[in-house]
């Protein structure tokens, strides 16, 4: 917990009362209500529900604020949350309520309360990579990322190769402690012989897609992003660097639209989200699942791009957009051999978030269940700003397909999907 918070509090060295309260995204809260949240939901699950103690004072200006109004979930409207207390106030409040919630745990029953508890680590990993996201929303007119030099991949046949993944059934979901409700439970499916990119997307091979008049082309979109591109005028990646040295690098900044009107556009589509789970995750010579592509080994620097949180903790205070070669990493490979299908960019599937059969939600209906409306689509796989805690095949994201986020890209596939 204590790993996790450095990583959180990180993002907030140096920021300005602008930054932190100012909505930049009308989907989106401000940065300083995801800190703020993140405390709220420490207290009210683990002191509250747990330990059946009141949760501490919120203040602002020396006052105290109805907390519950302004940080909970399913209080103010996104758009009203920005009148918030200082960096220094919410900072205060997280310190009182941990210190509150250590004290607890020297006497909590953790063989009854361990899922919560690992459940409040996940909710702050994922909030941490929100806030990631809306910081470089509010600096993208800035953004001026410095990296080492790579190799270049000359072979662009090479980043177009797709693998085959043989028709039958695999293990789908996870039902351990870590596992959140939409990740349950684990169940069979079974689907046809389908094909899928090895690599997810690159730059330089979206840059065909621009160059041949994608954005201009109707044939390539669907009704509703042809009528979302009309009302936004895009023309290309919301954070796109025209620089050739990013052309092994995965595509980002796009929304769901862009990413299947790419897919069209070269012959292919997007993959369902069984289908990216089966290709990243089932070891079919051993018949099993999986939790992270490469097997059981916790994620680490040699096996994907991820945690960049970390990165900036530890002083890279220029990191900005870090993503790294799509073939940079031979060990993180799955069973199948597909690279790159935990961390770098999270990727789009073309499913609509749902709950599997026999979901029961955790540990509050507004966590999952509140999103299947079908008006958000499935992302897999995590990003180089993914918390080590929420990263394996099985871990669900969700956004509504008009969404452009420097986090997120995607690979395509090939078949009756």
């Amino acid at each position: 917990m204590q790993l996790c918070r450095a990583g959180t509090l990180a993002l907030f060295e140096d920021i300005d009362r602008t930054t932190f309260s100012q909505q930049p995204h009308p989907e989106f809260s401000p940065v300083g209500w995801h800190l703020g949240h993140i405390g709220y939901a420490e207290a009210l699950w683990l002191l509250e529900h747990c330990a059946k103690s009141q949760l501490p004072p919120l203040t602002k200006d020396g006052k105290i604020i109805p907390y519950r109004h302004l940080l909970a979930a399913d209080g103010l409207l996104k758009g009203e949350r920005v009148n918030l207390p200082t960096l220094a106030e919410i900072c205060a409040y997280l310190d009182t309520v941990r210190k509150e919630v250590f004290d607890y745990l020297e006497r909590a029953p953790l063989d009854e309360e361990e899922r919560l508890w690992r459940f409040i680590i996940q909710h702050e990993s994922q909030h941490s990579e929100i806030i990631y996201f809306l910081l470089q929303l509010q600096r993208r007119s800035s953004l001026n990322p410095q990296f080492s030099e790579t190799q270049l991949i000359t072979d662009n046949g090479q980043l177009t190769e797709t693998i085959a993944i043989p028709a039958g059934e695999f293990e789908m979901g996870n039902d351990t402690i870590d596992a959140l409700d939409n990740e349950r439970p684990c169940h069979r499916v079974y689907l046809d012989t389908y094909q899928i990119d090895r690599y997810p997307v690159t730059c330089g091979q979206y840059r065909l897609f621009m160059e041949a008049g994608g954005y201009q082309n109707r044939q390539w979109w669907t009704p509703a992003g042809w009528e979302w591109l009309q009302a936004n005028q895009f023309t290309q990646p919301l954070y796109w660097i025209e620089d050739s040295a990013w052309d092994d690098r995965p595509v980002c900044g796009v929304s769901w639209y862009e990413a299947d009107a790419f897919a069209r556009f070269v012959g292919k589509r997007l993959p369902t989200e069984a289908e990216w789970e089966k290709a990243a995750s089932w070891d079919a010579a051993a018949n099993r699942r999986r939790t992270y592509p490469w097997g059981e080994e916790k994620p680490n620097a040699h096996l994907c791009n991820h945690d960049c949180i970390k990165q900036k903790q530890q002083g890279n205070s220029a990191i900005q957009n870090p993503t790294t070669p799509v073939t940079a990493y031979p060990a993180g490979q799955s069973a199948y051999g597909l690279y790159d299908t935990l961390g770098n960019v999270w990727e789009w599937t073309s499913s609509w978030f749902d709950g599997y059969e026999g979901f029961e939600y955790y540990p509050y209906r507004g966590y999952s269940q509140v999103y299947f409306d079908r008006q958000h689509r499935v992302l897999k796989g995590g990003s180089w700003a993914t918390r080590p805690w929420a990263l394996r095949c099985s871990f669900r994201n969700w956004y509504h397909p008009g969404v452009r986020q420097i986090l997120a890209g995607f690979r395509c596939a090939i078949g009756r999907g």
